[in-house]
């Protein structure tokens, strides 16, 4: 992969052979990018689990104290009081088995996260395919299933983040943007390893934290020693 002038730039001030300590880190990441836009700080955590065993699956949310710096779209599956309740908390779409084939049929995806009440999952199952790829489909571990959808809503809206295993056992999220100040970096950093570390599943043997790294949208990676984080 070619790299252009800035990133390789931006590249010479990270030593890519240290483990730095986290808050050395956020320094350096911020100082990486240059792009001309706000880039998104994002955490990439290799983990010693394997996602095959469902014992060893990580899967969760977290409410960042300082948000990600991103407006969040919120589509909300609910009926009558519900419905409205998800309104006055300010979902952007609300409504029910009518918005299926504008999913399904017409690719409609103006949304960043989907909450559903329990008594809508029968519906929003029939979009299992179209919404599971794209990491949007509702689940009860992310507390995006729920009667609570004020709540649900109102803490996505405030920086919830859901944080899982990909395929490979890596764990992406963003903790951020490049022009928070370190300090509003370093506490989201903290709040969502917090969260990682007491996910960690029972039956891993081994190393749990295998690498942690975070970098900006367009810039390089800076590791951090995971031995700091546990």
């Amino acid at each position: 992969m070619k790299h252009g002038k800035k990133y390789l730039e931006s590249a010479k001030a990270v030593d890519r052979t240290k483990l730095y300590d986290p808050e050395e880190a956020i320094a350096a990441v911020k100082k990486a990018a240059v792009a001309k836009f706000d880039e998104t700080i994002e955490a990439h955590i290799r983990t010693g689990c394997d996602g095959r065993h469902a014992d060893q699956q990580i899967r969760g949310a977290v409410v960042l104290p300082h948000g990600t710096g991103k407006t969040v779209r919120v589509l909300v599956f609910a009926k009558g009081a519900k419905a409205d309740e998800a309104q006055a908390a300010g979902a952007e779409f609300v409504g029910a088995e009518e918005l299926i084939p504008k999913i399904q049929n017409e690719g409609w995806f103006d949304f960043d996260v989907v909450v559903a009440t329990p008594d809508m999952m029968g519906v929003v199952g029939r979009l299992g395919r179209v919404l599971g790829p794209k990491g949007l489909m509702p689940n009860p571990k992310a507390g995006t299933v729920t009667m609570d959808v004020t709540k649900a809503v109102q803490e996505i809206k405030a920086g919830k983040i859901e944080y899982r295993l990909d395929k490979t056992n890596i764990i992406h999220v963003p903790i951020g943007k490049a022009s928070f100040t370190e300090e509003k970096l370093a506490d989201n950093f903290q709040t969502l390893m917090g969260a990682i570390n007491k996910a960690k599943p029972s039956t891993l043997k081994g190393t749990y934290l295998r690498s942690v790294t975070i970098a900006p949208t367009m810039g390089p990676g800076v590791k951090i020693n995971p031995l700091k984080l546990v």
